[in-house]
């Protein structure tokens, strides 16, 4: 009985240590709604809350891999890159081919695990950075994107993909439906499997983690290929919503994905982090990216305040680590 109370009170404090940690961005979100309510007619709309969350779908995506792969202490700059290739692939393969749309959506997805393992064998067995591994697939794959469409825009007329990106299920958007399948995934792979904590114990200190019998380049190696099969999903659902393949689909999408992470509270030096940190953030990306469409923000200066967020909460990461080691010493 005592220690049926005793995981109890210890599960409550889990909570809601939880919930403080995620206090300010969840009050710089509301912020940001009461005054986009306050300072547009249209942001409390159904259609512009259903805009939004189709928005962040593609991010959701990309972001619950690329949190693993920052718990991981590493980087992933090849993820927009994968959105193209996997987007112009499939687009190409239904549009010009006419192969099955299911086909085409199972080899578009493959192509994300193979960037992903080719990115993880690297990173796993090489000292080379994962900056510059990702680096240099992030320009290959957008190569073969542009070869793919040989630099044109290919237009899908196919009701299957259509519903993939637009589609509803009753009142629901399937986009929604989507989200929730990935975060439920995701966190229960972070939360719930031994392979979750191996991340964790890797991210925080490869050597002891291997020296407690964790194979830290399997460790590695997995990350990456489910990062890159969730980077080729967000590529097909980016290609179905607007029913073309580009190779300028993804571009810039890494840099959200990153944003949302660490707003989210994910450390970039690794070993701590949350999915559900990590969807706030990519609520916050989405309704900050809404937000100046609505008040009219010039682009060029979109990628400014884009920056400007990465660069507060890298600084905000940077202070609670060195909060910590004056703590212990």
């Amino acid at each position: 009985m005592n220690n049926k109370s005793g995981n109890q009170y210890s599960s409550f404090n889990s909570l809601m240590d939880g919930i403080k940690s995620q206090l300010g961005i969840l009050i710089a979100l509301l912020v940001m709604c009461v005054f986009l309510s306050i300072a547009t007619n249209s942001f409390l709309a159904t259609t512009n809350i259903f805009n939004v969350l189709r928005q962040i779908a593609v991010n959701v995506f990309l972001a619950c891999g690329m949190t693993m792969v920052i718990i991981l202490g590493g980087i992933d700059l090849s993820v927009g890159a994968v959105i193209a290739l996997s987007g112009c692939t499939c687009a190409s393969m239904i549009a010009k081919a006419g192969i099955n749309p299911f086909l085409a959506i199972l080899v578009g997805i493959a192509l994300g695990a193979v960037v992903g393992l080719i990115n993880g064998s690297i990173v796993a067995f090489s000292t080379i950075p994962p900056f510059i591994v990702t680096l240099a697939t992030m320009n290959i794959s957008r190569g073969l994107a542009r070869v793919m469409v040989n630099n044109k825009t290919v237009a899908v007329n196919n009701s299957i993909y259509k519903f993939i990106g637009t589609g509803y299920v009753g009142p629901i958007p399937v986009h929604i439906i989507f989200i929730l399948i990935v975060i439920i995934i995701t966190a229960i792979i972070l939360t719930r499997t031994s392979f979750g904590r191996s991340i964790y114990a890797v991210g925080g200190n490869k050597m002891a983690a291997q020296y407690s019998g964790i194979d830290a380049k399997k460790v590695i190696l997995l990350v990456f290929i489910i990062n890159g099969i969730l980077a080729g999903c967000a590529g097909i659902l980016s290609s179905s919503r607007t029913m073309v393949g580009q190779y300028s689909l993804g571009d810039g999408a890494e840099m959200d994905a990153i944003t949302a992470v660490v707003l989210g509270g994910t450390s970039m030096t690794g070993g701590v982090g949350t999915i559900g940190g990590t969807v706030i953030g990519c609520i916050i990306v989405g309704v900050l990216n809404n937000g100046m469409n609505l008040l009219g923000i010039d682009s060029s200066w979109q990628y400014v305040v884009q920056g400007a967020v990465v660069l507060l909460a890298v600084g905000v990461d940077f202070l609670k680590k060195s909060g910590m080691l004056q703590k212990r010493k």
